[in-house]
C-alpha cells in the first residue's frame, strides 16, 4: 500500500489545489491567452523621478531603488545601499570583513536572519552558518554595477520565501555599460579602492562584462583592520528585455583584523592595565577572519503579450573562517587561555528556480495574470565551532556535515476586477529537509523535516484623486539551524536539549496607502504588524540557533520623495515600531536590540552647472538592551556628504564625508556580563562597538571611448 507524504494529505493543501485550477483556467468554456496584461508583462524602465509610481506595486511599503539614486550618495560600505530601503538600518559590530548587522521593522536582523537577500539571482543568506542563521554577507556587492535593487516588506508575496518575514532585496546586475570606466579611491587611515569595469560585444548578439575591484582599508582602530579585499565579476549575455539571457562568474576573498565590542567600563575609566583606553581599542588584537565567495549562474526569460517565462540557476562554493571573544576571559581560570572561540563553514551550494506567467479572461471577462513557481536550494556543510586562543585551536566544541533542503512551490492569481479594484491571491508551500552527521556527538546526528503552508492576499483599491489604497496580509517563515533540529545533548555541557522545528511561522497584516498628491511629491503610509512563533537566538560559543519566545510588533511607516525641480529631489522617511514579546514572563516582555524609531533624510542636486551632490542623515533611535528595558541603548545621528565635480566628459572628481559632525555614535551596543584581567567575577556591562570618525575620501572616474 503507498503511503502518502503529509503533505498531500493536509487540509490547508486544498487551497494550493484551488488556486492551481484557477490559475491553470477560471472558465469551463475555455478562453485563449488575451493581451490586456501586457503591461504588467514587459520591463518598463522608470526614471528616479517616476519611481514606485502608481499601479506599479502590490502594497505601500514594496518598492524599486534605481541606480541614479545608489549613484548620488557616499557609502561607508557596500551594504549600506539598502538603506535606501525606508526604515532599514545597516551597521557593524566587528571588522568590515564580516556580514553587516542589520535593522529593519523593529527586528534585530542579526547579520541577516530575517530578511531575504539575492544578488544578480544568487542568495546571499546562509542557513545553518557556523556564525548565526541567515548570515548575509554583501561586501562581495559592487554597487556600481547595481541596476535596480526591487524590494518588499512583509509576509505578502508568493515568491519570496525563507527568511523573508520582515522583507527582501533583490540587486539585478547590468549586462551591459555605456562605457568602460575606471574608479579610483583614496582615504583616510589607508582607505584605498580601485574599480575597473567595461562591456564589449564579443559576436553576433552577445556581450561581455568585466569588472575588478581591489580595496584596503585599516579604519581608525588602534589594532589596523588590514581589510584586504579582491573582487571580480564576468557576464556573458544575449538577447533583449524580451528573451534573452545571461551567465555570470564572481570570485571574491577578504581577510581582515577585527576591533569586537568592547566593554563600556573600560572606555569610561579610560584606562586598562596600566595603559590608555579608549573607544577604538581592542580587548583581543588576534580577532578576524578571512572569507571566500565564488559562484557560476544563469538565468535565461522570455515573455511576450500573454505569457512570461523565468528560470535561473547557480552553484557556489563559500568559505568562512572567523575568530571572536565577546566576553574576554570568563573562562580562562588562569590557563592563559582566552574566551575567543574560532566558526568555520565550508559549503557548496546549488539551487535554481522557475516561473511561468499567462494571461487568463476570468469570469465576466476579468483580465488576469496567473503564475506558477518551483525553487530550490540544496546546501552540503561542513560546519565547526572551536575554542581558541590568538587564533590556535584549544579545543573543538562541535564538527557538523550537513545536508539540507528547502523545496517551495507557489501559485499566484492577480485580477484586475475593475479599474480601481484589483486582488492578488497567492500560496506557497515549502518543504524542509535536513540530514545532520555530528562528528563529536553520534546523538546529534539525524535527520528532520518540516513543511509550512503560506496563504497570501493583497487587495489593490484605487486609483481616486491620483491614490492608491492596500490591504495586505499573508504568512511567512523563517528556518532554524539545520543542527537544531537533531540535537538531543548541548555540544558544550553534555546536557538533554530539546529539538527546534525546521521552520517558523511568521504572520502579517498591512494597511497603506500611496498617493501621488502633486506632479512633484509622492509620499507612501503603511500601518503594519508582524507575528513569530518564536524569535531566533544565537548562542555564538555554543554554535546554537535556539527557537526563543514568541513576539509581536507593530509599526508605522511614512515614507516621502519630492522632486520641485529637475536639478533637486528630496527623500525622508520614518518608522516607528512597538516590539514586544507576546508571551507574559517575570523577565519582561522588552526584546533586545529591537530599534524602535528609524529616519532618513536625503537631498540631492544634480547638472548644477558642473556640479552635483547629496548630503543624506540618519537617525536611529534608542533600543531596550534587556528585557526589563532596564539598559537602553543611546540614539544616533550621522549624516554623510558627496560633491561632484564634472571635469569634462571623460573625468569625474568626487568628494566624499562620511559622518560629516565627527558624531561619538555606536554602531551597536549590547548588554551583557563579560570578565576582563584584574576582575575576579564576571560584570554585567553595556558593550559597544563604536561607529567610525569622519572619514574623508576623494574619488575619481575616467571613462574611456
Amino acid at each position: 500500500m503507498l503511503r502518502k507524504h503529509p503533505f498531500f494529505t493536509h487540509p490547508q493543501t486544498s487551497l494550493l489545489g484551488g488556486l492551481l485550477c484557477l490559475c491553470l483556467g477560471a472558465r469551463a468554456d475555455g478562453v485563449s491567452l488575451t493581451p490586456p496584461l501586457l503591461p504588467l508583462l514587459t520591463e518598463v524602465e522608470v526614471t528616479a523621478e517616476r519611481r514606485n509610481a502608481l499601479g506599479t506595486s502590490e502594497a505601500a511599503s514594496q518598492g524599486v531603488i534605481h541606480a541614479q539614486q545608489l549613484q548620488a550618495g557616499a557609502l561607508l560600505r557596500p551594504a549600506d545601499v539598502l538603506e535606501h530601503i525606508p526604515g532599514m538600518v545597516v551597521t557593524q559590530h566587528s571588522g568590515d570583513g564580516k556580514a553587516n548587522q542589520y535593522f529593519l521593522r523593529g527586528i534585530n536582523l542579526d547579520h541577516g536572519s530575517d530578511f531575504a537577500t539575492t544578488v544578480n539571482g544568487v542568495p546571499v543568506n546562509m542557513p545553518s552558518h557556523a556564525h548565526g542563521q541567515g548570515y548575509s554577507d554583501l561586501n562581495f556587492l559592487i554597487p556600481e554595477l547595481v541596476q535596480r535593487v526591487d524590494y518588499s516588506k512583509g509576509p505578502y508575496f508568493a515568491e519570496q520565501g525563507d527568511f523573508s518575514s520582515a522583507g527582501s532585496a533583490n540587486f539585478v546586475y547590468r549586462t551591459r555599460l555605456d562605457q568602460p570606466f575606471a574608479d579610483l579611491t583614496v582615504g583616510q587611515r589607508g582607505y584605498r579602492r580601485a574599480l575597473s569595469a567595461g562591456s564589449s560585444q564579443v559576436g553576433d548578439d552577445l556581450h561581455l562584462l568585466s569588472a575588478i575591484e581591489v580595496l584596503n582599508h585599516n579604519g581608525p582602530w588602534t589594532v589596523a583592520e588590514g581589510l584586504r579585499k579582491r573582487n571580480a565579476l564576468l557576464t556573458l549575455s544575449g538577447g533583449s528585455t524580451a528573451r534573452g539571457w545571461s551567465t555570470s562568474l564572481t570570485a571574491y576573498s577578504a581577510h581582515w583584523t577585527a576591533t569586537d565590542q568592547v566593554p563600556q567600563r573600560l572606555i569610561d575609566a579610560g584606562s586598562y592595565q596600566g595603559l590608555p583606553f579608549g573607544r577604538f581599542d581592542a580587548m583581543d588584537a588576534s580577532d578576524g577572519g578571512s572569507t571566500s565567495r565564488h559562484s557560476l549562474s544563469g538565468e535565461w526569460h522570455d515573455r511576450d503579450a500573454e505569457q512570461a517565462t523565468h528560470m535561473s540557476w547557480y552553484a557556489m562554493r563559500y568559505d568562512l573562517d572567523l575568530y571572536s571573544n565577546f566576553t574576554y576571559q570568563t573562562a580562562s581560570n588562569g590557563n592563559g587561555n582566552s574566551d575567543q572561540f574560532g566558526q568555520r563553514d565550508q559549503r557548496t551550494v546549488y539551487g535554481g528556480k522557475a516561473s511561468q506567467a499567462w494571461s487568463l479572461e476570468g469570469v465576466n471577462h476579468t483580465p488576469m495574470v496567473n503564475t506558477l513557481g518551483v525553487q530550490v536550494r540544496q546546501d552540503l556543510i561542513r560546519v565547526g565551532l572551536f575554542d581558541t586562543t590568538q587564533r590556535r585551536i584549544t579545543h573543538t566544541v562541535r564538527d557538523d556535515t550537513v545536508r539540507q533542503q528547502l523545496l517551495g512551490v507557489y501559485g499566484q492569481n492577480d485580477s484586475s476586477w475593475h479599474d480601481t479594484l484589483r486582488t492578488v491571491l497567492g500560496l506557497r508551500v515549502d518543504q524542509f529537509t535536513a540530514h545532520v552527521d555530528s562528528r563529536l556527538q553520534a546523538e546529534n546526528s539525524g535527520v528532520s523535516s518540516s513543511y509550512q503552508v503560506s496563504p497570501k492576499l493583497s487587495l489593490i483599491l484605487g486609483p481616486w484623486a491620483q491614490t492608491e489604497v492596500f490591504v495586505n496580509a499573508g504568512r511567512s517563515f523563517h528556518s532554524n539551524d539545520a543542527r537544531g533540529t537533531t540535537a538531543r545533548v548541548d555540544p558544550r555541557t553534555g546536557t538533554a536539549v530539546d529539538m527546534v522545528p525546521g521552520l517558523v511561522s511568521s504572520r502579517g497584516h498591512e494597511v497603506g496607502l500611496r498617493s501621488q498628491a502633486t506632479p512633484q511629491w509622492q509620499t507612501a503610509l503603511a500601518l503594519w504588524r508582524l507575528r513569530f512563533d518564536s524569535e531566533l537566538v544565537y548562542v555564538g560559543d555554543a554554535g546554537t540557533t535556539e527557537a526563543g519566545r514568541p513576539s509581536v510588533r507593530t509599526g508605522l511607516e511614512w515614507n516621502n520623495h519630492w522632486t520641485p525641480s529637475d536639478t533637486f529631489w528630496l527623500d525622508a522617511s520614518m518608522a516607528w515600531t512597538r516590539p514586544r514579546y507576546s508571551d507574559s514572563s517575570s523577565e519582561g516582555n522588552a526584546i533586545p536590540n529591537a530599534v524602535r524609531k528609524v529616519a532618513h533624510v536625503t537631498a540631492a542636486v544634480r547638472q548644477l552647472g558642473p556640479w552635483s551632490g547629496s548630503w543624506g542623515l540618519r537617525y536611529i533611535g534608542p533600543a531596550a538592551l534587556t528585557t526589563d528595558a532596564s539598559v537602553s541603548s543611546r540614539a544616533n545621528i550621522t549624516s554623510n556628504l558627496r560633491l561632484t565635480r564634472h571635469m569634462s566628459a571623460a573625468v569625474d572628481v568626487s568628494l566624499d564625508v562620511l559622518n560629516l559632525a565627527n558624531r561619538h555614535n555606536n554602531d551597536i551596543q549590547y548588554a551583557y556580563s563579560s570578565q576582563v584581567a584584574g576582575e575576579s567575577v564576571a560584570v554585567t556591562d553595556s558593550h559597544v562597538h563604536p561607529a567610525e570618525p569622519r572619514s574623508v575620501r576623494l574619488s575619481t572616474r575616467i571613462r574611456f571611448y
